[in-house]
């Protein structure tokens, strides 16, 4: 039976500054990538999980261990959707 994998992904807020995507932006344009409108960088978390996954308890996981809520947004997903 396969283990339920659940994906947390982590962004910095829109209105919060983003060096690192601004580089690389920067760096798509050097590289001849111009079509490149924004870049915006973040963690990707793939967490295996016993049982159903509890939406709620994962969701405090990833708000009180991963993130920083005050600067940062979090997506929850199963690996299969």
């Amino acid at each position: 039976m396969p283990v339920p994998q659940v994906v947390v992904d982590v962004v910095l807020k829109p209105e919060i500054s983003d060096p690192q995507g601004q580089a690389v932006l920067g760096a798509l344009g050097r590289l001849g990538h111009p079509g490149v409108r924004s870049v915006r960088q973040g963690k990707h978390f793939v967490l295996e999980v016993d049982g159903d996954p509890d939406e709620a308890e994962l969701r405090e996981i990833a708000e009180t261990l991963l993130a920083n809520p005050v600067i940062e947004d979090v997506e929850l997903r199963l690996a299969n959707d």
